[in-house]
């Protein structure tokens, strides 16, 4: 998505202003590289729909228990059932059911061409990249962590050190030695 603002709305620091966000635009970009999903399946005509309306259960209270506000939907050609019973709205609860119920027939009809085994497949493939990414960038501190450790331990970081600090040290004792007196027994 690219966003146009216009400069009245920036700020020197580049912060959008919430005085100009009524100026914002919007435009989106065409994204040609994505494949597009299949539509998203329609009800089956209501002439292969059986409705019943139950009494809910459950948690919820005596409300739910009392009122018949669960659907149940059966498409008669496959056998398919489906029951709702998110809300305590009967007419929320059948379009409910009804968009699961074309859910259920076009994973019956496609199988792995279905819009859901589809989105299911997509959000598996950006889940095992993001683990990848995670398992790459311990790997990473791992090796760094490793190979700080093998250098302190065998002792190729501290001997340029240790050299530099020798060398004046013992040029420093080497003169106080000299000029101090030496005991006499």
């Amino acid at each position: 998505m690219l966003r146009t603002v216009s400069r009245a709305a920036c700020s020197r620091n580049g912060r959008i202003s919430s005085k100009g966000a009524s100026r914002l635009a919007f435009t989106t970009a065409p994204k040609r590289w994505l494949k597009q999903l299949p539509p998203r399946p329609g009800p089956p005509p209501d002439s292969e729909i059986e409705e019943f309306y139950l009494k809910g259960s459950g948690p919820g209270g005596q409300k739910i228990n009392k009122t018949n506000s669960a659907v149940q939907l059966r498409h008669t050609p496959t056998g398919i059932v489906v029951k709702c019973q998110s809300t305590r709205s009967r007419d929320q609860n059948r379009k409910a059911a009804r968009e699961i119920l074309a859910q259920k027939i076009d994973e019956f009809r496609n199988g792995d061409q279905a819009r859901s085994a589809i989105v299911g497949r997509i959000k598996q493939k950006k889940s095992a990249s993001a683990d990848k990414k995670k398992r790459r960038k311990y790997k990473k501190l791992e090796e760094g962590k490793e190979s700080g450790a093998e250098a302190a331990i065998e002792g190729e970081a501290d001997s340029t050190l240790a050299e530099d600090r020798n060398e004046p040290v013992e040029e420093s004792i080497r003169d106080i030695g000299a000029d101090t007196p030496k005991a006499i027994p």
